[in-house]
């Protein structure tokens, strides 16, 4: 049995990583911290959780954690995981990290978006944890950077065109739309529900969006060329789920049919991506509470360009979901062990 711990559990990441973890055969949550919530029940902060796990949140003792448990997932905010990751890698734990902190591999890029990087030789040592893209570095790896939930449709949208050559890159566009809980637990105003009910908004409009260094990396990786993309989020008035809508220009004509049978062939043998048929398209409704990404390519007829339609849930596999599949890959587990969950509907 893997005993774990949750670095910051009182979050919707948090809360997300115990309710799958609570189906894993393998896995013992053994502890569970919180600054905010320390000396009360995880069930008293989330009541979803009565009499399923009742474990008592502790302050960030990192010394502490680790004598409890043999991985760690760090759900904190960015500079807050890498204080205390390298603590828990120094006594021998493996770190699945869920914040920003070892996305970045360049700790100069890493400043320019973030702030100054405490520690940048593990800037090296972390593998992106994107399975479908890295899943052979990710299996016994120490420290691995679990992606962020934009990157996450996005480059899932785009692998297959960027990798094969296929479209221009400096032609493409992705639009994203988020539902709330993409921006955390902790109250701040334009999350209100005033603020967010019967509104649709655009934010962080310009390539000015933190997720954007992460996209950029790895399509550049994947292209084998440093490649930009005009990314724009925006942010929907529901709890949960990713909607991704991207845009490229091929380097020569193509039809729908033969886009769903180049994503259906790359994609081949992947357990939570799903390439929908031609004249199906994704919704947020129909991979919600699941680790699934479902993608639709096609094509405008009358411009030519190609579309991929991407939906994921934010906190599954654009988070809680995906750092489990991770877990599994590090620790020798079947990929899907406790991710067999359908998606909730309606």
């Amino acid at each position: 049995m893997l005993n774990v711990a949750i670095v910051g559990a009182s979050g919707y990441t948090g809360l997300e990583l115990i309710r799958i973890l609570h189906c894993h055969p393998e896995v013992a949550v053994t502890c569970l911290t919180s600054e905010q919530s320390a000396g009360r029940r995880i069930s008293d902060v989330f009541p979803t959780l009565r009499g399923r796990c009742d474990l008592v949140l502790e302050n960030l003792e990192p010394v502490r954690v680790a004598e409890k448990a043999d991985l760690i997932f760090t759900a904190l905010p960015h500079k807050a995981a890498m204080e205390v990751v390298p603590t828990f890698l120094r006594l021998g734990r493996r770190v699945i990290d869920l914040s920003a902190d070892y996305r970045l591999s360049d700790p100069e890029v890493y400043g320019a978006w973030y702030e100054t990087h405490l520690n940048p030789a593990n800037l090296k040592r972390a593998v992106y944890g994107l399975p479908e893209v890295r899943r052979a570095k990710i299996r016994g790896a120490k420290l691995v950077a679990n992606p962020g939930c934009y990157p996450t449709s996005i480059i899932l949208g785009l692998a297959p065109l960027v990798k094969k050559g296929l479209i221009d890159l400096k032609g493409i566009i992705a639009d994203s739309a988020s539902g709330v809980s993409g921006a955390g637990r902790s109250a701040r105003v334009d999350s209100l529900y005033c603020e967010v009910n019967d509104g649709f908004r655009a934010y962080g409009v310009g390539g000015v969006h933190r997720h954007t260094p992460e996209i950029e990396q790895e399509l550049s990786l994947l292209a084998g060329e440093e490649l930009r993309i005009t990314f724009t989020p925006h942010l929907v008035p529901m709890d949960r789920g990713i909607l991704s809508t991207i845009y490229a220009v091929p380097h020569k004509v193509t039809t729908t049919e033969r886009l769903v049978e180049l994503y259906s062939a790359f994609y081949a043998g992947q357990p939570f991506v799903r390439v929908l048929p031609a004249g199906s398209l994704p919704s947020t409704a129909f991979v919600r509470g699941s680790n699934f990404c479902d993608l639709a390519p096609l094509v405008d007829a009358r411009t030519g360009r190609i579309i991929v339609v991407s939906a994921i849930d934010n906190l599954v596999k654009g988070a809680s979901g995906q750092a489990v599949q991770n877990m599994n890959l590090v620790c020798g587990f079947p990929e899907c062990m406790g991710l067999e969950g359908l998606a909730l509907f309606p």
